[in-house]
């Protein structure tokens, strides 16, 4: 009964919540981005239109400042580096009070263009030629949120080990142990062993901090237009990133049969040997390709469908239709929890399963194949 009513209690949290930001930062941030008014006749209200696909692009995309609600927001530092050197200013400079895009005269005249630091000209216009040799190394919102993620899974982890030294391994687990062994226990005889076999320890580092990192930085940026939220795991320079931890790590420990089997297969004529050698070489990096773009993907994916309901409140513009919308938002909030641990899992498990192959026995090779 007590646990019914707990979770009771969490989905009308939840629902509150949604219903509150919805209708603070949210619409202040169509107002700002999406909405065009119509001329006003006496007599006659104001109409507006929605950007349905601009505002969520905006919610979903990465940042110079990390908003929290209304007009409330963090500045974050810029780091430029141009032909006149590095220059560090606050992205507070760089927007007014009501969030709008202003110039900054720094070395250059710098402006926010869709979320890009571009250099301006006199007139107003973007000059193009300068602006590529700008190398933008700022503290983004996704980059303060990953240094965030990675100094938590820090302070855990430090801290299970500590308790692990106090109180020994045999012993039972208590606290964040006792939710945090059953994890790592499944990593290992699910994901590691059946696919690495006695090279298990070895490699159960990399699958454990791949798999937690991807995990934690997935539940934070799971409802992206909460305060604090951030869209970490839907940005795919950072998939990019991982997926080209699991490509590196695959092919210096792959083995000669590995690369054998990639460029000269054993047992087949030369002529398919030829054939076949292009399409296996281009396997090794369309298995990267496709580690960066599922998880990119799934997430986005997620993000996108939970503010396209939280959007209709305003494309009807009616609170009426927060009856409907605000239980379908809770759903996929909770089914977007499943898939944040889903796709840590699956990523994990390919890069477990793609350096098994590459370190397999020859004769073990043979059998997979």
């Amino acid at each position: 009964m007590l646990l019914k009513c707990l979770k009771s209690l969490l989905v009308a949290v939840f629902s509150i919540g949604i219903i509150f930001y919805c209708n603070t930062s949210f619409s202040q941030s169509i107002a700002g981005n999406g909405v065009t008014e119509q001329p006003h006749n006496p007599g006659q209200e104001k109409e507006e239109d929605l950007d349905v696909a601009g505002t969520i692009i905006d919610h979903i995309r990465d940042h110079h400042s990390w908003h929290l609600w209304g007009h409330t927001s963090i500045p974050l530092p810029v780091i430029l580096k141009t032909d006149k050197g590095f220059e560090v200013f606050s992205s507070s400079k760089l927007s007014d009070e009501h969030h709008q895009p202003v110039v900054y005269n720094g070395n250059y005249p710098y402006k926010l263009v869709e979320g890009k630091i571009k250099i301006m000209n006199a007139d107003g216009s973007v000059n193009a030629e300068a602006s590529k040799k700008i190398f933008d190394i700022s503290i983004t919102k996704n980059v303060a949120s990953m240094l965030i993620s990675v100094a938590l899974l820090i302070v855990l982890f430090t801290g299970v080990a500590r308790a692990y030294k106090k109180s020994g391994v045999t012993s039972a687990p208590k606290g964040f142990q006792s939710f945090i062994e059953p994890v790592i226990i499944f990593i290992r005889d699910e994901v590691a062993r059946p696919c690495l076999g006695h090279h298990t320890q070895r490699f159960m580092p990399f699958l454990l901090n791949i798999f937690f990192f991807i995990w934690i930085n997935n539940i934070l940026g799971l409802v992206p237009f909460f305060p604090g939220g951030a869209n970490l795991s839907g940005n795919i320079a950072f998939t990019f990133v991982l997926s080209l931890f699991t490509f590196v790590i695959t092919n210096v420990n792959g083995k000669k049969d590995y690369w054998r089997h990639i460029f000269w297969m054993p047992g087949l004529p030369t002529p398919l040997k030829i054939f076949l050698m292009p399409i296996e070489v281009l396997g090794v990096f369309i298995k990267s390709i496709s580690l960066t773009i599922r998880l990119f993907a799934n997430i986005t994916a997620g993000h996108i469908l939970v503010l396209s309901l939280v959007s209709l409140i305003f494309i009807f513009k009616a609170v009426s239709a927060s009856v409907v919308v605000v239980p379908f938002t809770v759903f996929i909030g909770l089914i977007e929890l499943l898939v944040g641990f889903i796709q840590a899992f699956i990523f994990a498990m390919l890069s477990a399963l793609y350096i098994g192959m590459a370190i397999e026995e020859h004769h073990q090779q043979d059998l997979v194949l």
